[in-house]
């Protein structure tokens, strides 16, 4: 381990981590070398042409000659190689990986006012298909938005396709990701004959319901919870088809409903249902947008990413992430930024890509270390540094460095309440693995003890996932007692659950 604890930078002030070896924070070990691309390289018609067009290689020269940069800068910047970013600008190369998109548009700092230029291949194919196919094809209307919900939730489907709604991924679901994050909102008033009168005061009711089903959530597990929040949403898109509100209680009810989806996602993905919470959060990602808060699509894109490095491509993480990032670069939340940097670090921790996890992790440290900004929503009541190191700690788990992650997870443990049941145990059976792995038997069985004294009550799959693989380490050191005594308590209480 390189560095002591307690120490901070020597610039700014804030905490260094523990594994970065500089008396620098990565920010401000940043600051100076960091090449900058000024506003007014982007505003030149040939530079707008060539975005409508996604010639992004015309778009790399154009930028970096009106800027006065070198290749090797924009490297810096972007995090491609230079040998790429001279085949890109001599046309022998293509930008059409998942991940080079948004290291290229995010790197090269794309003005917001001109990401609906990148919307001008959509707008000109026209055909049927863009007509008849949901996702993810424009536009994202307040009616698409109701039906790929009710696609999931179930509900009418005014005789559309149902696959043509729900089948999105690989590359589709990062054009996805890319609409969302420079289509602009659309209308979402609505004047239903004879429907119900959407009020402030029910929009509040509707709200404080989503709100407490998060909070049962830490304590309890999404297994008793799923059901009930379904419920919740298809009221939620009854209001949004039969009610009667007008342009402000329209984005505020699609406010309303994206934060529902987002967390009815959230609890199929904790009870493992893995294609619904997908679909959940796709259909999710349409509300957020139809609401105009770049905040709830940043939440939305963070759910995405988690399913991206726990059940799906890690890559589709750090593209949503990073995409998140890019959509709230505007907003003072360090809080915010600082969670979507650890969804991003999980991916990468997931690709084995130490370097730009361990970079990720820092910023986010040094962010949380800020406090909460202006603009931070209340939904994001979890974020603190106990928080971040724990996330810390499954990274380096999940990078082959089970000593660290041991480490990582014993600072983090007193950060999480008591009263947050299932995340306490989630958390204590991911560092009971890492005790076990680093060749402490004696310190993972006893944390691994801790685990199944709070499981019972807990309905979560993610968890059960988590034990399995706490025992499945236990019983390879079941030569030893205590990891002997705790595969067998385990296997117990395992059998007990799937009952």
């Amino acid at each position: 381990m390189s560095g002591g604890p307690g120490r901070t930078c020597v610039r700014c002030g804030l905490p260094i981590s523990r594994y970065n070896p500089d008396t620098c924070c990565s920010t401000c070990a940043r600051t100076d070398a960091t090449p900058t691309i000024p506003d007014r390289a982007w505003r030149d018609e040939e530079v707008h042409r060539a975005l409508a067009a996604w010639d992004f290689g015309t778009v790399v020269r154009l930028v970096r000659r009106r800027s006065g940069l070198s290749q090797k800068a924009v490297r810096e910047l972007t995090g491609l190689t230079q040998g790429f970013i001279s085949d890109l600008e001599r046309g022998l190369k293509q930008v059409n990986g998942r991940e080079t998109i948004i290291d290229l548009l995010t790197g090269l700092g794309l003005p917001a006012d001109l990401r609906p230029l990148l919307l001008a291949p959509f707008a000109q194919a026209g055909s049927q298909r863009l007509v008849e196919v949901i996702d993810p094809a424009l536009p994202w209307t307040s009616a698409r938005m109701v039906t790929s919900l009710e696609a999931v939730v179930g509900g009418a489907m005014n005789g559309l396709n149902r696959r043509s709604v729900i089948a999105l991924g690989g590359a589709s679901l990062t054009q996805y990701i890319l609409q969302a994050a420079i289509a602009p909102p659309e209308a979402v008033a609505s004047t239903a004959r004879n429907g119900i009168s959407v009020s402030d005061q029910l929009l509040t009711s509707l709200q404080s319901t989503t709100d407490a089903l998060r909070q049962a959530d830490a304590s309890h597990g999404s297994g008793n919870l799923a059901r009930a929040a379904t419920a919740h949403l298809k009221v939620l898109l009854r209001f949004l088809k039969e009610g009667n509100f007008n342009e402000a209680t329209g984005r505020r009810l699609a406010a309303v409903t994206a934060d529902t989806a987002i967390q009815t996602g959230w609890y199929q993905f904790d009870s493992g249902a893995h294609t619904a919470a997908h679909n959940l959060l796709v259909g999710a990602l349409r509300a957020a947008h139809a609401s105009g808060d770049s905040r709830l699509r940043a939440g939305a894109l963070s759910f995405i990413a988690i399913h991206g490095y726990s059940a799906g491509d890690p890559r589709d993480a750090v593209t949503a992430a990073r995409t998140a990032r890019q959509v709230i670069a505007d907003q003072d939340a360090p809080a915010l930024h600082a969670m979507l940097l650890t969804r991003q670090a999980r991916g990468h921790a997931r690709l084995r890509e130490d370097r730009q996890a361990r970079t990720a992790l820092e910023e986010a440290q040094a962010l949380c270390a800020r406090g909460r900004g202006e603009d931070d929503p209340h939904w994001l009541y979890w974020i603190n540094p106990g928080e971040i190191m724990g996330q810390t700690a499954s990274c380096l788990l999940d990078l082959g460095r089970p000593e660290q992650a041991a480490q990582a997870f014993a600072d983090a443990r007193n950060a999480f309440s008591p009263d947050e049941i299932r995340t306490r145990a989630q958390f204590l059976s991911r560092a009971a693995t890492a005790q076990m792995r680093a060749g402490d038997i004696d310190a993972g069985s006893a944390t691994g003890h801790e685990v199944l004294a709070l499981v019972c009550g807990v309905h979560s799959a993610r968890l059960d996932d988590n034990l399995g693989t706490m025992l499945a380490e236990a019983r390879r050191y079941s030569s030893a007692a205590p990891a002997q005594e705790l595969f067998e308590r385990g296997q117990a209480v395992m059998e007990e659950r799937a009952a």
